[in-house]
C-alpha cells in the first residue's frame, strides 16, 4: 500500500473525490452546523493548500482521507471559547480585512469509513504539520472532537480530556494521536460548535421522537442535546479541546 498525501494546490484534480465515499463519516446532524457552510462552501476555491486528500495506489480514482485547515490571524491570549465555529468566522474576517494570517487552524481529518484503525489520521496530521510549516507559519492549532467522548456523554470534557494512561498520554484516542505528534493540550473550547433546529428537523437527522423536554442521549454527540418541546427548538453545543501544535 503507498498512500499519496498532497494539497488541492498541487493536485486541483482530486477536489471531487473529497464529496465522494465519506457517507456516515460524522453523524448527520453534524451537517447542519451554520459555520460549516461559510468554509466548506469556499475551501477548495480560496484555500486550496490547506486542503489535503490521501489517495491509495491500490486505489485510483477514490481517497482514503481528506483533511482540511484554514489560516488565521489571532492575537488575543487564549485561544476562544468558540473553537470550531470561530476559528472559522476568524478565518473570514481575517480574508475580508485583508489582515495577515499568523496561525493556522486544522478544520477536519476525516478517514473513509472502511479504511480506519489503519494509521491514516496520524499520517493526515503529519502531513497537515508539514505543510503548514512549508507555507511559512510556526503554529498549527486544532480543536479537537474526542473521538471516544460519545461514550461518556455526561462526563464534562474538561474531566475527560485530562484523563491519562499509565504512560502519561491521553485515554482518548485522537487526542493521544495529537499528543504523540507534538502538539500540547492547551484548554476545552466549551461550546466550540452549535447547532440548532427545529424537533422536526432533529428528527429527521436523528430518526429520535425528540417529544420531551430536557436533555436528550443522540447517537454521535459528544454531551446531550437540549430539547425544548414548548419552544419547538433543539440545540447542541459541543465542547473541543484545543491543541496547539509548534512546528
Amino acid at each position: 500500500m503507498t498512500i499519496d498525501i498532497v494539497s488541492l494546490a498541487e493536485r486541483p484534480d482530486l477536489a471531487p473525490l473529497l464529496d465522494e465515499d465519506f457517507d456516515g463519516a460524522w453523524p448527520q446532524f453534524m451537517l447542519w452546523d451554520p459555520m460549516g457552510a461559510v468554509y466548506y462552501n469556499v475551501a477548495h476555491d480560496l484555500y486550496p493548500e490547506f486542503v489535503f486528500a490521501a489517495v491509495d495506489s491500490a486505489e485510483p480514482g477514490r481517497a482514503v482521507a481528506r483533511a482540511y485547515a484554514v489560516p488565521l490571524r489571532w492575537t488575543e491570549p487564549e485561544l476562544p471559547d468558540g473553537g470550531w465555529d470561530r476559528a472559522i468566522q476568524r478565518a473570514a474576517i481575517t480574508r475580508l480585512t485583508g489582515a495577515t494570517p499568523n496561525i493556522v487552524s486544522a478544520i477536519e481529518i476525516c478517514i473513509r469509513p472502511d479504511r480506519r484503525a489503519a494509521g491514516l489520521s496520524a499520517a493526515m496530521l503529519a502531513a497537515m504539520r508539514q505543510a503548514v510549516a512549508k507555507l511559512g507559519y510556526d503554529t498549527l492549532v486544532a480543536p479537537v472532537r474526542p473521538s471516544g467522548k460519545h461514550a461518556r456523554p455526561d462526563l464534562p470534557m474538561t474531566e475527560y480530556a485530562a484523563q491519562v494512561r499509565d504512560d502519561g498520554l491521553p485515554v482518548d484516542p485522537w487526542l493521544r494521536v495529537h499528543v504523540r505528534a507534538g502538539g500540547r493540550i492547551e484548554r476545552v473550547a466549551t461550546r466550540s460548535m452549535m447547532i440548532s433546529g427545529t424537533l422536526a428537523e432533529w428528527r429527521s437527522w436523528t430518526g429520535l421522537p425528540f417529544d420531551t423536554s430536557g436533555p436528550v442521549l443522540v447517537p454521535g454527540a459528544l454531551v446531550p442535546v437540549h430539547c425544548d418541546v414548548a419552544h419547538d427548538h433543539a440545540v447542541y453545543v459541543e465542547p473541543n479541546v484545543w491543541v496547539r501544535h509548534r512546528l
